[in-house]
């Protein structure tokens, strides 16, 4: 995509929402969540159209580049790829991460949901995934209906060597046992958005210091 491929840092992995980070408050609520030390940025829209889902995305592709953060676009290459994003997050019904890595190319940041089984890590890594993610750990009042995941499956996916994400229901309160688990990111929605910017700023960084926590170096190496 033009640019070599950031490294993937540990800590806040902040997820937007169209009803909780809706367009009025969209830019300012992701400006906190990186005040507050987000080291990954997912644009997550399923419902605005695409005029105004090109405009948003260009809109955080702008203040994340500014921010020297890296921006990934929710199952959508061609967007990614027309706002200059670093990559997407594909789930297991969206594209190919073969047909994705095409387009977008090899300097691309490309993760996949794995839900909670290694198999699935084990086809994502063998693809070119460059993270994985596992989930829902608690109840999630974004995705209520996804399967469970137990937090062993994050120390058993530590053997692959790729960045570890935990998502589903995380707070500030009941994250330190995924990342004590084995979690290099926490990828959380409701959170973390919702409130003010303000508010936004203080539970990125309650989060960011956990990581940091059980973290001390921030990269992931292999």
């Amino acid at each position: 995509m033009g640019t070599l491929k950031p490294p993937i840092e540990r800590g806040l992995y902040a997820i937007t929402d169209n009803r909780l980070t809706p367009p009025d408050r969209l830019l300012q609520s992701v400006e906190a969540a990186l005040a507050g030390g987000a080291v990954l940025v997912q644009y997550r829209d399923k419902l605005s159209s695409t005029t105004e889902r090109l405009r948003q995305a260009s809109d955080l592709a702008s203040l994340c580049q500014n921010a020297g953060v890296p921006l990934l676009i929710n199952d959508d290459p061609e967007l990614a790829l027309r706002v200059g994003a670093q990559g997407v997050h594909l789930g297991q019904d969206d594209w190919a991460l073969a047909d994705a890595r095409k387009l977008l190319g090899q300097d691309a940041i490309i993760g996949i949901t794995c839900h909670q089984h290694m198999e699935l890590a084990e086809i994502a890594k063998a693809g070119g995934a460059d993270y994985l993610a596992f989930g829902r750990f608690y109840q999630s009042g974004t995705k209520p209906g996804a399967p469970r995941a137990d937090a062993r499956v994050l120390s058993d996916a530590r053997r692959l060597g790729l960045p570890v994400t935990a998502i589903g229901g995380i707070t500030a309160e009941n994250a330190e046992p995924l990342i004590r688990a084995g979690a290099d990111l926490i990828a959380v929605v409701g959170g973390l958005f919702g409130g003010s910017p303000e508010e936004i700023e203080a539970k990125a960084k309650q989060f960011s210091q956990l990581v940091a926590l059980h973290h001390p170096l921030s990269t992931h190496s292999n």
